[in-house]
C-alpha cells in the first residue's frame, strides 16, 4: 500500500529535534543549529505532517495525492533515502545565496524562507526580487515529484492570534499559487498559516521574532509499504 510517510518522522522529529541538519544558505557549508533552534524546527515539521496525516484522514485527499504521485512514475519504494538526498543536495545548489535555509529532518526537507526576503512587512504579495528563489524551487519540485509539498506560514507573536494566523494563511496561500502557475500539480501543494504556534526562536527577542517571521516548505516523500 503507498501512502505518505507520517508516523515515524512525527516521533523522530518530537525525540531528536537537535538532530537536524542545516547548511549555510551562502556558503553552503554545514552548520550546527542552537539546540532550541533544532528543536523549534524539528517541532514545526512535526506539525506539518501531523496536520497532513488528519487532513487525509479527514478529507480523504490521501488517495488523490497517490494517483497523482503514479501519473508521475509512481510512489517511491526502498530507495526513499537516496531520493531524498538526490532532492536535498539539487535544492542545495539551485539555493546557495537566496537566503534559504535547506534543513533535513527524516526523510523530509525543509527549506526555511525568512519572511524578510519573501513579502514586504505585513502584507501577503510575494516580493518582486523573490520569484527568482521560487521559480528554482519549482524547478526541482517538478523534477522530484514525488513529494507532498506543504507550504507554511508562520509569525512571531507579535499582534493578534486571528490577524497572525490569517496573515501566515495568506502568505501560505501566494506561494502555493505562484508554484501552481509554475507547473506544479495542485493536489501535491498543501499550503497552511500556523500563526504564531511554532516558533523556532525566542520572541522576546527582535532577532527571535525576526527568525519566527518565516515561510516554510517542507517536503514529504509519498512511499510505498
Amino acid at each position: 500500500m503507498k501512502r505518505i510517510l507520517s508516523v515515524a518522522v512525527v516521533s523522530a522529529v518530537m525525540i531528536a529535534g537537535s538532530g537536524c541538519t542545516t547548511f549555510d544558505a551562502y556558503t553552503g557549508e554545514e552548520k550546527v543549529s542552537k539546540t532550541a533552534i533544532g528543536a523549534g524546527i524539528g517541532a514545526s515539521v512535526g506539525a506539518v505532517v501531523a496536520y497532513v496525516a488528519n487532513k487525509d484522514e479527514k478529507s480523504g485527499t490521501r488517495n488523490r495525492r497517490i494517483i497523482a504521485a503514479a501519473a508521475g512514475g509512481g510512489a517511491i519504494g526502498g530507495g526513499v533515502g537516496y531520493y531524498m538526498d538526490a532532492q536535498e543536495a539539487k535544492l542545495r545548489k539551485q539555493l546557495r545565496s537566496s537566503g534559504v535555509s535547506v534543513e533535513r529532518v527524516g526523510n523530509n526537507i525543509n527549506l526555511v524562507m525568512p519572511g524578510n526576503i519573501t513579502f514586504p512587512t505585513g502584507q501577503a504579495q510575494i516580493a518582486s526580487s523573490f520569484y527568482d528563489v521560487l521559480d528554482s524551487v519549482a524547478i526541482v519540485l517538478a523534477e522530484y515529484d514525488q513529494t507532498l509539498v506543504v507550504v507554511a506560514g508562520h509569525t512571531d507573536s507579535s499582534g493578534s492570534d486571528t490577524f497572525n494566523k490569517k496573515l501566515s494563511q495568506e502568505r501560505a496561500d501566494s506561494v502555493s499559487a505562484y508554484l501552481k502557475s509554475k507547473g506544479i500539480n495542485k493536489i501535491r501543494l498543501e499550503p497552511v498559516g500556523f500563526g504564531e504556534e511554532q516558533p523556532i526562536a525566542d520572541n522576546s527577542t527582535a532577532s527571535g521574532r525576526q527568525m519566527n517571521r518565516r515561510v516554510e516548505i517542507t517536503l514529504l516523500p509519498v512511499t510505498e509499504d
